[in-house]
């Protein structure tokens, strides 16, 4: 009598045939949302970097008025919408910046054309609620 045992297959001999396919459709799947996320990241990150965004908040940041009502410090509250371009120099930015402080909330509008580090500012405006805007912009635009 033979007594001899059969090797059994191992997990890869049993299954390639499905798990080949699957991982390297998955393996793409991932890195085409790592793609997309760095392109989100590195948008993100060039609004936020920008002079006009830091300008915005320091200046929010500065009034009696709004810290008054948001109370201080005013940070930025969400994702940054908006557009910021730099075309041979001359460089426009139009962003939608939600912020918050300890005692509520707004959205900060920032509208900004400049050339070099000079930037003259077209809106920057604060809705806390939805009837009540606040302009902080001088009469007279300034370069900055």
């Amino acid at each position: 009598m033979n007594n001899e045992l059969v090797p059994y297959p191992s997990w890869w001999k049993r299954n390639w045939k499905w798990a080949l396919p699957l991982g390297g459709c998955l393996s793409l799947v991932v890195v085409f949302i790592l793609f997309i996320a760095s392109i989100f990241y590195g948008v993100t990150a060039a609004l936020e970097e920008s002079q006009p965004y830091e300008y915005a908040l320091e200046t929010i940041n500065q009034d009696t008025e709004i810290t008054s009502v948001l109370g201080t410090p005013i940070v930025k509250d969400g994702m940054v919408q908006g557009s910021y371009k730099n075309t041979n120099g001359a460089k426009t930015a139009d962003m939608k910046i939600p912020v918050s402080g300890p005692k509520g909330s707004g959205t900060l509008f920032v509208k900004a054309t400049g050339t070099g580090d000079d930037w003259n500012y077209d809106v920057i405006r604060i809705e806390i609620k939805d009837d009540e805007s606040i302009d902080l912009l001088p009469e007279e635009s300034e370069d900055y």
